[in-house]
């Protein structure tokens, strides 16, 4: 049986901290879907087109890696490619108790699937996409945080 898994986010932008987590677990899982979750609450700052084409141009070459866009229940979006585990990435303390709850709930939802956790380095603690995205609006320099594709990409804006 292939163990896949859905990493769910929102990745607006893709950061380092998120390739450091999936490059970790690529070697767990035999396919790991990187999924973008549209949340009506939140309005993002590139578009889904944009966050797809830095996934794929940074796993170029890698047919373990997929880039999904997702609506709705993170477990549903598993069911729907046959995941069996979710990937989670704990920066801090509280992003775990915040994290538990949310694959608590989604066990009890889905009990035949599994969260994992995977803790960032260290030096990725800081690198949130909510703080880049505030540096990037203000004309900061976020080229140590973000991958050479993705700091390509904003060049050409």
């Amino acid at each position: 049986m292939q163990r896949i898994c859905l990493f769910p986010g929102t990745f607006d932008p893709f950061t380092l901290g998120h390739k450091d987590i999936i490059d970790r677990a690529l070697p767990l899982f035999d396919k790991l879907y990187i999924g973008i979750g549209t949340n009506a609450n939140k309005k993002p700052m590139f578009t889904e087109q944009q966050r797809i084409q830095w996934i794929n141009d940074i796993y170029t070459g890698n047919d373990k890696v997929e880039a999904v866009i997702y609506e709705g229940l993170t477990v549903d979006c598993c069911k729907k490619i046959n995941a069996s585990f979710i990937l989670r990435g704990i920066r801090y303390v509280n992003d775990f108790e915040y994290e538990k709850a949310i694959a608590d709930m989604n066990r009890s939802i889905a009990d035949n699937i599994e969260t994992v956790f995977l803790t960032c380095l260290p030096q990725y603690t800081s690198v949130a996409s909510t703080l880049v995205r505030d540096v990037i609006k203000y004309g900061g320099d976020v080229s140590k945080f973000l991958p050479e594709q993705v700091n390509a990409s904003l060049a050409n804006r």
